[in-house]
């Protein structure tokens, strides 16, 4: 081997993709099995059609805190035992659209430790002691929170991206005061006792394993297909929340665009890296390591269960603010104005199929890339497609794309300090 010679370089091509099995619970529900594993891991993700879309956010949320708060038959300290004597623990998250359920565990213990937790997520009775810790904490926490500039931001971003629509409406601290038990017993018995709208299940576990998660779940489905609202429109302009105690100021910055559906999406989510979606991005070499204005300054491509948005977010001191919306304006006119050199589109291509290579390793990245197309009625060929358009791209669509979706006077513009 000649160590003065660099190695050959190959042009990354079609990825393999592990496409998991697909069981019908019901004429709605898949569940999808993923048994190509080495290891003895193993992991459930089970999602209800319980998102904030469904109710109040304050009733929602503190639905989702409590779902294993106990039951008529165990307390909640004998459900985190039996799970933690299966090695188990388990991750809640909550969106608009929807919660998910994540269980982990090892594959010969992970059945058993999921009917630990469907039973106790099906069957919670939402102890009143336990309500009011609960209730008490999360008013604590608003309190706290509401004071975090980055969190003033965020809320009237939100605001303006959902402007008109029930997305837009969040909870304040009345909210919370106001809130009674009752409403989550009967948001539960509306939403999670027959709200299963999928299950994914990670492990090379037992063909009766997978019929018992089977058996289990599929009389606590959904009986009819999944629908979210599209027709947003976010609310352009400059808004300023005042927070005179306030050294840093955030910003938010963005506006409605699409998901993986739109034919205009793969084109945007390389223009997005070449903005702000990676360190060597146009904002973070402007406005951190030029400017100096930030620690750091990003920009993220976000989708919901319909539509979708850009967001560019960061956090200054109050004395750049306006240098800094001035740089971020100015570096969107420079991409719709003047087209991008070769060399910097190489790195980003570089990098997007560095990263495409890094997210497909191994069978849980493999679920969880399949899992974030199948939402939107798409395979994991929608990868495959992707790699594709990242090397046929040049430097006239990525000016043509950002001339489309890029423009200032379209965005809504946020700063909290």
């Amino acid at each position: 081997m000649n160590r003065k010679n660099a190695p050959k370089t190959h042009k990354t091509g079609a990825i393999s993709f592990i496409s998991p099995e697909k069981i019908a619970l019901n004429k709605t529900t898949p569940l999808y099995w993923m048994s190509d594993v080495s290891n003895e891991t193993a992991r459930i993700d089970v999602y209800f059609d319980a998102g904030l879309r469904k109710a109040k956010n304050s009733v929602v949320s503190m639905t989702s805190s409590m779902l294993l708060s106990g039951t008529q038959q165990k307390s909640s300290t004998e459900i985190h035992n039996q799970l933690d004597d299966l090695g188990a623990f388990f991750d809640i998250g909550l969106s608009h659209e929807g919660v998910m359920v994540s269980l982990f565990a090892l594959k010969n213990n992970i059945s058993e430790a999921y009917n630990v937790l469907l039973d106790a997520i099906l069957n919670a009775c939402f102890p009143e002691a336990e309500f009011q810790e609960v209730k008490a904490e999360k008013i604590q926490n608003f309190k706290i929170n509401i004071n975090r500039v980055a969190v003033l931001a965020q809320r009237a971003f939100q605001e303006q991206l959902y402007h008109g629509t029930e997305y837009a409406v969040l909870s304040d601290e009345s909210d919370l005061q106001k809130v009674e038990r009752e409403e989550l017993v009967d948001f539960h018995e509306a939403h999670y006792v027959n709200g299963i709208f999928k299950v994914a299940v990670v492990g090379a576990l037992e063909e009766k394993e997978i019929q018992h998660i089977c058996d289990i779940s599929k009389t606590n489905c959904i009986n009819k297909p999944l629908e979210f609202k599209s027709d947003f429109r976010n609310k352009y302009g400059a808004i300023h929340i005042d927070k005179k105690d306030a050294v840093q100021t955030a910003i938010r910055i963005g506006k409605t665009l699409f998901n993986k559906q739109h034919e205009d999406f793969l084109d945007v989510s390389i223009l997005n890296t070449i903005l702000g979606d990676y360190f060597g991005s146009r904002l973070m070499k402007n406005i951190r390591e030029d400017k100096g204005y930030t620690y750091g300054i990003g920009s993220v491509i976000s989708e919901s269960g319909g539509s979708g948005y850009l967001l560019i977010g960061s956090e200054v001191g109050k004395e750049h603010l306006k240098p800094t919306l001035k740089e971020i304006e100015k570096e969107m006119l420079l991409l719709c104005h003047e087209k991008i050199g070769k060399e910097e589109l190489g790195l980003v291509k570089n990098h997007l199929l560095g990263q495409m290579l890094k997210i497909s390793d191994g069978p849980y990245a493999m679920m969880d890339l399949f899992l974030s197309v199948e939402s939107y009625g798409l395979s994991s060929d929608f990868y495959n497609t992707y790699i594709q358009r990242i090397h046929d791209i040049d430097a006239s669509a990525i000016q043509q794309i950002a001339n489309k979706h890029l423009n200032w006077s379209d965005m809504s513009v946020i700063s909290a300090g």
